[in-house]
């Protein structure tokens, strides 16, 4: 694919009404299959360049209407959009704050769904609700007419594989749509089958105007990413934007476009996005969640293939380790000696499998973790 998309046209911006066959056909694919009302893809050359198309988008989205006071864009402490200084303005990383002066102006943070961490006594759905209220509460403190949009991951990847319980993407919509606010669901974690379906906004039902993709367009083969957007956008855009003055060299790259075309395809021929819906994700979740009853996990999580185990330092209260992140480096580092990579936020253990994982491989990732598990309660002085 790469070799005869080169022979054919290796390079050409798609400036000036200008594109290329392959990135017609990839928006006219991943559109087919988004959410009901996505329409359109403005291809970049990752997730990060999504978001900061996004900045812009939809500013210029409320301006061109006569509303340029829409300034404001709400994101989640602890939610992840690229590395950027737009992306990682929207992220509410706070390490990544301190460096080089973020968020911009106009970036405004609420707090996230993490019900094993701030949930206290709390029912899980009744906590997913004044979390999401807690958006409702900043739009009104900055006032609904400044607001242009809200920003998050369906499950917040690099901030814990946090999954919200269900209550609260209904709310959060409900909200959004209240106060006219654009709903803008990062899917470069989720989208492309992670959950079992093929957005992490079909998994909860979520009905997003705009849709920022990257990752597993191409699965990884080559760099490429999306903004997609719901067809109000883009008539807004079209019909009263005249030109956004935004783009990248490589935005649509014809090899690359080319690359995800064929990835998409292969997802879809093989059928490995139901197969995770219907076999290898269900197997996985019954395995997984038996690991909740070590006595160093006090919490086992997982939507299609993506999980977390908390680990804990007493059972079964829902505390942490005084210094946060060791023992989870330490687990982490007895996974890789294992020939296992898990990866370690705090004391939160993430798991992210390829989505062609087969049984056996999902035995034997589930047992070495366990193994890595053993070996770290051992290291901290404790008999299995």
């Amino acid at each position: 694919m790469p070799r005869r998309q080169m022979r054919e046209l290796p390079y050409y911006n798609s400036f000036f009404q200008c594109t290329s066959q392959p990135a017609i056909e990839l928006a006219e694919l991943i559109t087919s299959l988004a959410p009901e009302g996505i329409s359109h893809a403005f291809f970049t050359g990752s997730g990060s360049e999504a978001n900061d198309t996004i900045v812009r988008m939809v500013r210029h989205f409320w301006s061109v209407q006569g509303q340029p006071e829409r300034f404001n864009i709400i994101g989640r402490l602890n939610g992840y959009h690229g590395s950027t200084v737009a992306g990682a303005s929207l992220g509410g990383m706070p390490a990544m704050h301190k460096q080089g002066g973020l968020p911009i102006a106009g970036i405004h943070h609420i707090n996230q769904p993490y019900w094993f961490q701030d949930g206290g006594d709390l029912d899980p759905e009744v906590f997913a609700i004044q979390r999401a209220r807690e958006l409702e509460t900043k739009i009104l403190e900055l006032g609904p007419k400044t607001v242009a949009a809200f920003i998050a991951e369906p499950i917040q990847g690099a901030g814990g594989v946090i999954i919200p319980p269900a209550s609260y993407w209904p709310e959060i919509q409900r909200i959004c749509r209240r106060y006219g606010v654009l709903l803008i669901v990062d899917e470069v974690i989720c989208g492309f089958g992670r959950t079992g379906r093929w957005f992490g906004s079909d998994y909860f039902s979520i009905e997003p105007d705009i849709m920022p993709v990257a990752k597993g367009l191409s699965s990884g083969y080559l760099p490429i990413g999306a903004v997609m957007f719901s067809r109000a956008v883009a008539e807004v855009l079209m019909e009263q934007g005249g030109e956004l003055a935004h783009g990248y060299t490589y935005s649509g790259h014809h090899v690359c476009a080319a690359v995800a075309l064929e990835n998409v395809r292969i997802l879809q021929r093989e059928k490995i996005v139901e197969r995770v819906a219907q076999d290898t994700g269900p197997y996985l979740r019954e395995r997984w969640l038996r690991l909740a009853e070590h006595p160093l996990v006090g919490e086992a999580r997982i939507a299609g293939l993506l999980g977390a185990i908390e680990l804990v330092p007493h059972k079964p209260a829902r505390d942490f380790f005084p210094e946060r992140g060791k023992v989870g480096a330490m687990c982490r580092d007895f996974a890789l000696q294992n020939g296992l990579i898990l990866r370690a936020t705090q004391d939160s253990m993430l798991l992210s499998p390829p989505l062609v994982i087969s049984r056996e491989q999902i035995d034997e990732l589930v047992d070495k973790t366990r193994l890595a598990l053993d070996q770290t309660w051992r290291a901290l002085g404790r008999a299995v």
